[in-house]
């Protein structure tokens, strides 16, 4: 590890495919990190698992994520792109973390309760803990920042809480992380109800665009997208934000602001515009699916990534893991 740079810590579940919101708000801006920062990328298979799973669909999705985040940019070599199940320190952290956390902490996040209510007949344990499994996947490493969405703030804010409790009994045993404050990535909303973020679970099909839809299927999407009637392409995210998005998305690909934009568009309709949104969008994901389909049959590359990356986080959290042991005081396996 490079000592001199500070520690970043990210990962996203595995479950279906990206989205275009995964890609703009997040691993897009990823890729160039490792440059400030050390990063660590989990592939977060464990959390997955508070909603049922089908395996070998789970195990295909877990393993094009990973190739996912190597096609969009991440090199395995320059950050460390891992799964967090191969990885045991996760969950021994956080049973120990859980005796430092309370109900009430847990039954005030507000992703509990909509998770809670949106799967109704899956309540389980898993899902009210969850918030302290995350803070064991930040902690292990040391994280000094970690890039959150709206939605991921309390989460990091229970981080910091139990890290700030477990130090102020051990001493400065954990690193208290910060929110990552740098360039903040797009924030794509549902092309249908474009109040809503753009989400992997949307039941409504022409809501979210995946990386790996083709050309035809995305245009489709956008020319379905939800705007307004006025027809005026201007950017106003409370007045008009079906068009704000389709602007916000816009700019993300072509990197030209929505003063541009609306110079580039003044005169057409929002046909035009749709159609143009769809085609640059596709421009954009076009190499990364090439390479998502090389990766994904370059089996022995992407086990070899897997394998090195794992020993490197195994290393990493374990240095943590035992300091951990040592103060509550477990004691050490005797080594022969």
């Amino acid at each position: 590890m490079d000592k001199e740079k500070k520690i970043l810590y990210s990962g996203m579940q595995a479950t279906n495919t990206l989205t275009l919101g995964n890609y703009l708000g997040a691993l897009k801006n990823w890729v160039s990190m490792h440059e400030e920062y050390e990063c660590f990328y989990g592939v977060m298979d464990l959390h997955s698992l508070t909603v049922r799973q089908e395996p070998a669909e789970f195990r295909k999705n877990a393993r094009s994520l990973y190739a996912l985040y190597v096609a969009a940019g991440l090199d395995p070599e320059k950050n460390c792109v891992y799964y967090q199940s191969h990885v045991p320190a996760h969950t021994q952290l956080a049973w120990i973390l859980n005796c430092f956390t309370y109900m009430g902490e847990l039954s005030r996040m507000t992703q509990y309760k909509d998770k809670a209510a949106k799967h109704a007949d899956n309540v389980n344990a898993g899902l009210f803990t969850y918030p302290v499994l995350m803070a064991s996947d930040i902690l292990l490493y040391q994280a000094d920042v970690v890039p959150v969405g709206v939605d991921q703030k309390q989460h990091l804010e229970i981080t910091r809480d139990i890290a700030e409790r477990f130090n102020s009994i051990y001493g400065d045993v954990f690193t208290v992380p910060e929110a990552y404050i740098g360039k903040a990535g797009a924030k794509v909303m549902s092309l249908q109800d474009p109040t809503k973020k753009m989400s992997k679970s949307d039941e409504n099909p022409n809501a979210t665009v995946f990386l790996l839809d083709d050309k035809d299927t995305i245009i489709r999407k956008f020319k379905r997208a939800v705007t307004d009637s006025d027809a005026e392409i201007r950017y106003d995210a409370e007045n008009k934000p079906g068009v704000s998005n389709l602007m916000s998305i816009y700019s993300a690909v072509s990197k030209k602001s929505y003063e541009e934009i609306e110079k580039e568009f003044a005169g057409s309709g929002y046909g035009d515009f749709k159609i143009a949104v769809g085609e640059r969008v596709a421009e954009e994901l076009l190499p990364i699916q090439n390479k998502y389909q090389e990766l994904m049959k370059e089996k022995s590359f992407i086990e070899s990534c897997m394998k090195n990356n794992a020993e490197k986080a195994f290393y990493v959290s374990n240095k943590t893991l035992r300091k951990v042991y040592k103060k509550v005081g477990l004691t050490e396996l005797p080594r022969s």
